[in-house]
């Protein structure tokens, strides 16, 4: 591999030989995954965490110390949740099938599911990843517009297949992004305004349409997660994104909302992400959450262009829609609807918002505070420190609250921004002791850290 290559560091919170003194209990452990994984699996954190068993808000490793979880959002409705686990078990004990045959429960939560959208989308094809539902609606938007471009932000992450790896500048230099691939600026990324932001965007997409038009590429997507989770988590203002929707529209090209992290409530206002720019994708696809831990995806769109895909095109999946996954997800859903989980989310990210503003009052450390509901970015360290000072302040808050057995992690291009989403049944006690950890990291030496770069 070339020397230029290998300097980015791909995963900055992550273990390294002789960062820290381990038990031979988790030393002996990490010879043995070294002497037979890949290389490209690595351990988070300085001082890997090892658990064994998960309930509910928290993870407990093997001596039974609880770990906060306020980063994991797969299960979303808690570890191990009981409901979820229920219909799994159920099912296993009953049948796992796949699509090609007849099956109710499929139907019915294809229904309940589509229910959830604006009427405009009204198909789904499962698929058992997110990064199955990208690549799927890449296919999907490229066979329906004629046009092969791609346009995504300039962080973006949207999978791990060949295909979506080349639209995902977030995995590092190494993994060389497609020439199809147009990438564009945010406008908080870059600086500007929020009286801007629209006009910004718009003419960042319109640039990218150019472009690949002067090739003779053309247009088939603007792919986007719908709240920017990668590049930092950027929500506001609402709206920014309409002026590039419509400048890809007319030029031919889909819009595809990547809700694998905003999706199923996370953002509270909302079921979908989407729904907080006022606009209406063409395609949306579903992952992790879907789910809470059981591998299942989806795809949902617009009846048109899931319809020439599916009559001109071949797609079979063996997993993605078994009965197993479908019964997890209609437990998701029903827990989502029941149990009012997109208010309990608007209420519990109002409070950990006004604890990080109080907190920020104090702890100059702590730069900017962006969310919607219970999905947060953390901007850390001063405005004039330089960005490496950010970083490493940044990932020693993430490691000073994993000492204190609290789990989040960093995002954006300088990984100076945390990032915080707990699964949604978060309470007040769990939200005032992630803050009452936080003040405690940030109480220690954050300015001093800053200084010494």
């Amino acid at each position: 591999m070339k020397a230029d290559l290998m300097t980015t560091d791909l995963m900055p919170n992550r273990f390294r030989p002789g960062d820290s003194v381990l038990p031979a209990r988790e030393a002996d452990l990490i010879a043995r995954r070294d002497a037979v994984l890949g290389a490209s699996y690595r351990l988070q954190y300085r001082k890997p965490v090892h658990f064994v068993r998960g309930e509910g808000m928290w993870l407990y490793d093997p001596d039974g110390r609880a770990y906060l979880d306020f980063y994991n959002n797969v299960p979303s409705l808690g570890h191990c949740n009981p409901e979820v686990n229920a219909a799994m078990a159920d099912q296993a004990g009953r049948i796992s099938a796949n699509t090609r045959y007849l099956e109710p429960r499929l139907v019915d939560y294809a229904e309940r599911l589509t229910a959830t959208f604006p009427a405009e989308i009204d198909r789904v094809v499962f698929t058992c990843t997110g990064s199955e539902s990208n690549d799927l609606a890449l296919r999907i938007a490229r066979l329906a517009s004629g046009g092969e471009g791609v346009i995504v932000s300039s962080y973006a992450y949207h999978g791990t297949s060949a295909a979506v790896a080349a639209v995902s500048p977030n995995l590092g230099e190494a993994v060389q992004i497609s020439p199809f691939v147009r990438m564009v600026t945010l406008p908080g990324p870059a600086g500007v305004p929020g009286a801007q932001a629209a006009a910004h965007f718009e003419a960042e997409v319109r640039a990218a349409i150019h472009d690949l038009k002067r090739r003779g590429i053309g247009v088939a997507a603007l792919l986007f997660d719908s709240i920017f989770s990668s590049d930092g988590v950027w929500t506001h203002p609402p709206g920014f994104v309409a002026g590039g929707v419509e400048a890809v529209r007319a030029a031919g090209g889909l819009i595809i909302c990547d809700e694998v992290q905003p999706g199923f409530g996370r953002t509270g206002a909302h079921m979908w992400g989407f729904q907080h720019h006022g606009i209406v994708p063409d395609l949306v696809t579903l992952g992790k959450p879907m789910g809470n831990g059981f591998p299942i995806g989806a795809v949902v769109g617009r009846k048109a262009p899931m319809e020439r895909f599916g009559v001109t095109a071949r797609y079979s999946n063996t997993f993605a829609g078994n009965t197993i996954g479908i019964a997890c997800a209609d437990a998701v859903l029903t827990i989502i609807e029941r149990d009012s989980i997109l208010g309990h989310v608007q209420t519990m990210g109002a409070r950990l918002r006004k604890g990080l503003e109080d907190l920020a009052s104090r702890q100059p450390a702590l730069r900017a505070i962006r969310n919607a509901g219970l999905f947060f970015g953390i901007d850390i360290g001063a405005p004039d420190s330089p960005p490496a000072a950010r970083r490493k302040l940044a990932l020693d808050l993430v490691n000073a609250l994993r000492e204190d057995a609290v789990l989040v992690s960093t995002t954006g291009a300088n990984e100076d921004t945390l990032k915080v989403r707990p699964p949604l049944i978060c309470e007040v006690g769990h939200v005032d002791l992630f803050l009452s950890s936080l003040d405690r990291a940030l109480g220690g030496t954050p300015l001093r850290i800053v200084a010494e770069l």
